[in-house]
C-alpha cells in the first residue's frame, strides 16, 4: 500500500553563499530550542514541520552519505535546494552541485539569497544561472525560484511553501508494506550506550525489537529514537532516527534493511552489496574519484603571495594532466580541525605550502584518513601533487571490491571477501585501501583463494576470499587497489 510521505531535502551551492544560515534559520524558527538535540548534534538530520507538513533535512551538501550515495548510483534526498548569493552569483562549486543534482537526476528549486546586501543584484544572478543552462521560472524556464535573506529570513517561509509545492507534485510515497530501508547516515561508538547508528528511513515502518542488517553489520534493535532523541515504539518515512542495537559499525551511505524476519532482512542486505557491486563492474579497475574524476583540493599557505603562487600552480597542473581540479577553500595559516573539516566532508586533500598542522588538525587527519601533501619547496609540492592525481585518476588499475569482512581482526590480520574488478591480481601483492577518493592505508595479501581453493592469482570477475595484512582497518565498499 502506497502512502503520501514527507520530502527528505538537501542544500547545495558554492562556499559562503548563505547555506548554513539558511538551515539555521529553518530550524530555529521551525524546531523548538529543547528539540535540537538528538540527530541534529550527532548526524546532521532533522524534521520540521511547516504549514502543518513535515519536511527532513539533510544538514550539509558534504554529508558523507550523500557523496558515497551518488558514488554508488543511488540517492539519498528528493529535493535539493540550489543557494546562488545575489552579491556573487554563479561560482564554481556552483556549477559543482549542479551536476550533482543533475547526476542524482532530483528536482531543485533554486534560492537566490543575499538579497539584504547593498550590492546584491538578482537580474544579474537570474542571467549568471541562465548561462549556466539553469532557466528561472519568468526568465525563459521551469525551475522554480525564490529571493531570500538567510540572514534576515526574509522570504524563507515562501521558500519553505515553494518546496512543498515541488513536492505535492512529484507526490513522493512509500510501502507500508515493504520491509523497512534506508540510509546509514552516520555510525559511531557511543561511551555509554554501546553502537550508536542514525539513518534516514525511506521505505517501511521502522520498530524497536526488529533485526536489522546493513553490509556485512547487523543485530537487533534494542532502542529506536527520533531526530530529537526520543525514545520511540516505531517511525514512517522520510523519518531521521538513531538504532541501537547492531553488533558491529555499518558503513556511512550503506542501504540497511529491517524487519521480523532476519534471514529475510541479511537476504536484502546481500542482494544491495550485489547490486552495488554490479554496478562498480561498470567502471572495473577505475580508483574511485566521484564525479568525472573531479578532484577536491584545501589549499593553505603561509603568506597571501604564497597562496596566490600555490593556486597558479595548482591550476597549471589541472591542464597539464588534464584533470578536473576544484579548490574548495584557500587560506593563509597553518592547518586547523576546521579545515580538515571542510576536507572530510567534501572527500578532499589538503595542499600546503610553508605551514603545518595544529595538533588538534594533526589527530583529526589521522583519524579520519585525509591525505596532506606538505612542503617548504614548491617543486617538491608540485612533484606530490602531481604523482597523486596520476593515481587518482588513473583507469588501468588492477582493483579488488571489499563486498564482505569475516571475524574479528588478529592483530594486523583479517578475513576480506571481495570481487575482481579489473585482473589478474596476484598472491603475496602489496595494496593500497581507497575508500571514495580517499587513500586510507596499505596492506599485502598473505593468501588468496576463490572457490575455497587457495590460487596463485585471480581474473577479474572471480569473487575471492583473502587473508591480508595492514596495519589500518579495511571495510566493505572500500576498494584494494594494486600497482601498474
Amino acid at each position: 500500500m502506497q502512502v503520501k510521505r514527507p520530502p527528505i531535502i538537501t542544500v547545495m551551492g558554492h562556499v559562503d553563499h548563505g547555506k548554513t544560515t539558511l538551515l539555521d534559520t529553518i530550524r530555529k524558527t521551525s524546531v523548538a530550542s529543547k528539540e535540537a538535540g538528538g540527530i541534529t548534534q550527532s548526524m546532521g538530520a532533522y524534521e520540521i514541520t511547516h504549514g502543518g507538513q513535515k519536511i527532513t533535512l539533510i544538514d550539509t551538501p558534504g554529508h558523507e552519505a550523500f557523496s558515497k550515495m551518488r558514488g554508488y548510483g543511488a540517492q539519498i534526498a528528493d529535493l535539493a535546494i540550489l543557494v546562488v548569493a545575489a552579491d556573487d552569483g554563479v561560482k564554481p562549486q556552483t556549477v559543482n552541485a549542479l551536476n550533482h543534482i543533475k547526476q542524482a537526476k532530483i528536482p531543485f528549486v533554486v534560492a537566490i539569497n543575499k538579497i539584504d546586501k547593498e550590492n546584491a543584484d538578482v537580474e544579474k544572478t537570474k542571467k549568471d544561472l541562465g548561462q549556466n543552462g539553469v532557466y528561472l521560472e519568468g526568465f525563459g524556464g521551469d525551475v522554480s525560484w525564490h529571493a531570500i535573506s538567510a540572514k534576515t529570513g526574509e522570504g524563507v517561509n515562501e521558500l519553505l511553501d515553494l518546496l512543498l509545492l515541488t513536492a505535492e507534485l512529484e507526490n513522493f510515497t512509500y510501502d507500508a508494506d515493504a520491509p523497512a530501508s534506508g540510509i546509514v547516515l552516520s555510525a559511531r561508538m557511543d561511551s555509554k550506550r554501546g553502537l550508536s547508528v542514525g539513518v534516514i528511513l525511506q521505505n517501511g515502518t521502522l520498530a524497536a525489537g526488529q533485526f536489522v542488517t546493513a553490509g556485512a553489520a547487523s543485530g537487533k534493535i534494542k532502542t529506536l529514537e527520533n531526530f530529537m532523541g526520543k525514545r520511540v515504539k516505531s517511525l514512517v518515512p522520510s523519518a531521521p532516527a538513531i538504532l541501537i542495537g547492531f553488533e558491529t559499525l555499518p558503513n556511512v551511505g550503506e542501504i540497511f534493511f529491517a524487519g521480523n524476519d532476519f534471514e529475510k532482512a541479511t537476504a536484502l542486505a546481500l542482494g544491495a552489496i550485489k547490486e552495488r557491486a554490479s554496478k562498480s563492474q561498470k567502471t572495473a579497475g577505475m580508483v574511485p574519484t566521484g564525479d568525472e574524476n573531479e578532484i577536491h583540493i584545501v589549499v593553505k599557505a603561509d603568506e597571501a603571495a604564497s597562496l596566490e603562487a600555490l593556486s597558479d600552480l595548482i591550476q597549471k597542473i589541472a591542464e597539464l594532466e588534464n584533470s578536473l581540479i576544484k579548490v574548495l577553500h584557500a587560506s593563509v595559516g597553518n592547518i586547523h580541525e576546521s579545515d580538515v573539516k571542510t576536507a572530510e566532508n567534501a572527500g578532499a586533500l589538503i595542499v600546503s605550502f610553508r605551514v603545518k598542522p595544529d595538533a588538534a588538525a594533526r589527530n583529526l587527519a589521522t583519524a579520519k584518513k585525509i591525505t596532506i601533501l606538505a612542503s617548504h619547496i614548491i617543486y617538491e609540492l608540485e612533484d606530490q601533487l602531481r604523482t597523486y592525481i596520476k593515481k587518482m585518476t588513473s583507469k588501468e588499475r588492477r582493483a579488488i571490491e571489499v563486498l564482505a569482512i569475516f571475524g574479528k581482526a588478529k592483530g594486523k590480520e583479517r578475513v576480506v571477501g571481495g570481487k575482481v574488478t579489473l585482473g589478474p591480481v596476484k598472491n603475496q601483492e602489496s595494496f593500497e585501501v581507497w575508500q571514495e577518493k580517499r587513500l586510507m592505508g596499505t596492506g599485502r595479501i598473505l593468501n588468496l583463494q576463490s572457490g575455497r581453493k587457495d590460487v596463485l592469482e585471480a581474473q577479474t570477475g572471480q569473487e575471492v576470499g583473502l587473508l591480508v595484512e595492514s596495519d589500518d582497518s579495511i571495510k566493505v565498499g572500500q576498494r584494494l587497489v594494486f600497482g601498474e
